[in-house]
């Protein structure tokens, strides 16, 4: 997390350099071919019967089309635990189950420690390994180029505007941590849900960042070792310097801890609860939805030409075919790109 807020510190002071162009240019299209392997992942994990597979088709079509994210979460937990219809056997219920099976499991890990929300959900250096029944999991947001005119900021750490003569004003400590902490208690699925959080509620809503400073924010995050999380420190940071690193950084993990402890001694009745299980793995579904509305803006910001587009290729082979950690890939990208684009 440190690592994280010290490159957020240059990024903002030499973002503008060839050479840190350069390194984004590589690392970028390696963080497209991590979150659609980590989509892959999630979708085994989070589709578990024909309820949880509709759910999350809806989803992605509702997100799309801009429906609000926490809305979608709402609906799709309430919408699989009414379709499962857990106190029934009859036809109903049959036909949403998977011929392999219609047991209804239970919410795996919902008194997990807080410590393993980074490691087991979001952890960068097993990308894509998301829980489907952790308690705290993320979520994901679109990256769309941004326009080539914005401006370095002074070093101060001062908010970067979200476009030139953008008329946002800037966020101030207290909006940081207010927007944080609301992102950490809904998030759900997958670290990488966060994406679809950020870009909604800081590009699209208030303005305070383009789309490709979220891009940013993620590749820088996925360049150091820790939980997908620590991309919060990076955009505390553009926003509100140090002190919103600092609460960002407290803003989204807080929940984690005040939700354990507070449901940690209703696990056992939750774990046996149809009722219980069915919502959460709605949730679920419908992060895997949200995954996969910012999917194609992800991929389509971070591939500019036929060199990213073989990075990512390539990179998703390595995910995939031989489980090559995802900071050797976010590394390799990053030296590619410096060699074509910050050097010479």
């Amino acid at each position: 997390m440190a690592l994280t807020w010290a490159l957020a510190a240059a990024y903002v002071r030499y973002r503008t350099l060839p050479q840190m162009e350069g390194l984004l240019y590589g690392v970028k299209p390696v963080v497209a071919a991590v979150v659609l392997h980590a989509l892959w992942n999630l979708g085994q994990k989070a589709v578990k019967d024909l309820a949880t597979g509709l759910a999350a088709g809806l989803v992605a079509a509702l997100a799309w089309l801009g429906v609000h994210e926490l809305a979608l979460l709402l609906l799709a937990g309430l919408g699989v635990m009414l379709g499962r219809r857990p106190r029934g056997t009859g036809a109903a219920a049959a036909a949403l189950a998977w011929p392999a099976g219609g047991a209804v499991p239970g919410p795996a890990a919902i008194g997990a420690s807080a410590t393993g929300v980074g490691a087991s959900a979001t952890g960068a250096s097993a990308p894509g390994a998301a829980a489907p029944g952790a308690t705290v999991s993320a979520a994901t947001g679109a990256a769309i180029p941004a326009s080539a005119g914005a401006t370095a900021p002074p070093a101060t750490g001062a908010a970067i505007p979200a476009a030139a003569g953008a008329a946002a004003p800037a966020a101030t400590g207290g909006q940081v941590f207010w927007i944080f902490l609301k992102i950490g208690s809904v998030l759900y699925g997958s670290g990488y849900v966060l994406l679809a959080f950020l870009q909604k509620e800081l590009v699209e809503r208030r303005s305070w960042l383009t789309a490709q400073q979220v891009l940013d924010a993620v590749a820088v995050g996925q360049m150091t070792p820790g939980p997908v999380f620590t991309t919060a420190t990076f955009v505390g940071y553009l926003l509100a310097g140090h002190a919103g690193a600092a609460l960002a950084t407290v803003g989204i993990f807080l929940p984690a801890f005040v939700l354990v402890a507070a449901i940690n001694p209703w696990v056992p009745r939750l774990r046996r609860s149809p009722w219980t299980a069915g919502f959460l793995d709605g949730i679920n579904a419908a992060s895997l939805g949200l995954m996969a509305a910012v999917a194609w803006h992800l991929g389509t910001a971070a591939v500019a030409d036929g060199l990213t587009a073989l990075l990512a290729v390539l990179s998703y082979a390595a995910l995939a075919r031989f489980r090559v950690n995802s900071s050797w890939l976010v590394a390799a990208g990053g030296l590619v790109g410096l060699l074509v684009r910050g050097i010479g």
